[in-house]
């Protein structure tokens, strides 16, 4: 009797210890920072999960000296595979790349370290998140690169340019054959992202917002690249993705409002003058983050990593000195005042509100000051000059893009020592955005940097 009760105890037992180990695992998938299979795990987006964080993934294993470093496609599909030999380790890393939604789940439920998006974090995911971080914080959220939607249209297309409501009209089917537009008598075939897409929300935005819905019979894609692919066959096509996939497809200019129309040319998307441009981000735990996912953020900022950036597709964040063509819409006045400067690929933008400088300007701070560290200038050869949306009156907006030049001139100032004498403020012109709405207001609200030539 004795015998059979001791066998019934060790059974028990048996069974406690298998429940805990099962209760222990399962806990460990939802601590922050933690993740059993993989020793970096970013899900999310797929305009930043196809090729871009793999490389970013593979330039950080290659830097910290790993060999061997390897990216394959892992058993779904939109999923990457990155392995290497790391201080003697195997070091495995996945990207899965389903959708900006997706990556913010997976980051809330200890899935992965690092949420992947090409939109910025919406309110309801900031909740889902608030007992672990903030994700609108400078340590959580962090601007990888720069991506415009190029607007796209089969290479016979004749169609130059297009403002936002026509091509609002477009995609909700208001305007349905190509023959309206100027073109051939055909149909307008619509092609778009997913629903989970990052791009499909960053176009919904910025293109259909609250007055427009899609029409349903557009056609919707879960990759970029296919979608281009589609397009670029389809004479009666129009759809929009990312820089990086625009392939054979021809890219149509665009402009918001009064502001001139734009293509999406390097200097227009990273200095966010493309009315259609977006940043890419990555999200963590900011302050939780453990010392592998902390190492890799700091290296995708670092300019090792824009130089990744650049060579995916995207717009590096790194700062250099080019030659603006300053279009005819550009008041004389202004031309005369930059005539001995080159602009720099930076826009320094705000929060909400005219001064406070936003995550990616506090970071641009360090880029410039890098910037003329390379090229061993000071801050005696910059020149700020500040804008403003459209106010009640024109000293009021004069007023306003001062403001925002001094609050720039101060940062330099106060977090990088550089001492910038010329600032000035050209007050709500040279527009690029449409007035009115928050979207065109926060990025018509911008402080431009130029650099003295050399003599």
């Amino acid at each position: 009797m004795s015998q059979r009760v001791s066998a019934v105890q060790n059974a028990v037992v048996r069974r406690l210890r298998e429940l805990f180990t099962l209760f222990f695992i399962a806990a460990l998938l939802t601590v922050p920072g933690i993740v059993a299979a993989n020793d970096l795990e970013i899900h999310g987006s797929n305009t930043v999960g196809a090729a871009l964080a793999p490389a970013l993934i593979s330039g950080f294993l290659k830097q910290q000296g790993a060999s061997d470093v390897q990216i394959q496609d892992a058993t779904q599909e939109n999923e990457k595979q990155i392995t290497a030999q790391l201080s003697g380790d195997r070091f495995e890393a996945r990207v899965a790349a389903h959708g900006s939604s997706t990556g913010f789940k997976g980051l809330a439920s200890g899935a992965a370290q690092i949420a992947a998006a090409s939109r910025p974090a919406k309110q309801k995911e900031v909740d889902l998140m608030a007992s672990q971080t903030d994700l609108r914080a400078r340590k959580s959220e962090h601007i990888i690169a720069i991506d415009g939607l190029a607007i796209l249209v089969h290479p016979s297309n004749p169609l130059a340019k297009l403002d936002k409501v026509t091509l609002a009209r477009i995609f909700a089917g208001q305007i349905d054959n190509w023959q309206a537009l100027g073109g051939r008598n055909l149909p307008i075939h619509v092609y778009a992202r997913d629903e989970r897409s990052g791009t499909w929300d960053t176009f919904a935005s910025l293109v259909l917002g609250d007055n427009y819905s899609l029409t349903a019979e557009a056609k919707r894609y879960e990759s970029n690249d296919q979608l281009s692919d589609d397009v670029s066959k389809d004479p009666a096509g129009i759809g929009f993705a990312g820089l990086a996939s625009v392939r054979d497809s021809k890219v149509v200019a665009i402009s918001d409002g009064e502001s001139a129309a734009l293509l999406p040319t390097r200097l227009n998307v990273a200095t966010e003058d493309y009315p259609l441009s977006r940043r890419l981000y990555l999200y963590s735990l900011g302050a939780a983050d453990n010392h592998t996912t902390t190492a890799f953020l700091e290296f995708v900022q670092g300019s090792a990593g824009q130089d990744i950036v650049q060579e995916t597709g995207y717009v590096s964040q790194n700062i250099q000195s080019v030659e603006d063509s300053l279009g005819d819409s550009v008041p004389q006045s202004l031309k005369t005042l930059t005539a001995h400067y080159r602009r720099l690929s930076v826009n320094f933008r705000f929060t909400e509100g005219r001064t406070k400088l936003d995550n990616k300007a506090h970071r641009d701070l360090e880029r410039l000051k890098q910037f003329l560290d390379d090229h061993e200038a000071k801050g005696s050869d910059l020149m700020l000059i500040g804008y403003a949306d459209k106010q009640s009156n024109e000293l009021r907006a004069q007023m306003i893009s001062e403001l925002r030049a001094l609050a720039v001139k101060k940062a330099l100032r106060d977090e990088q020592a550089v001492n910038v004498q010329a600032y000035t403020g050209y007050g709500h012109y040279v527009p690029v955005g449409g007035s009115g709405g928050s979207e065109g207001a926060s990025r018509n609200g911008r402080v431009e940097v130029w650099f003295r030539k050399a003599e």
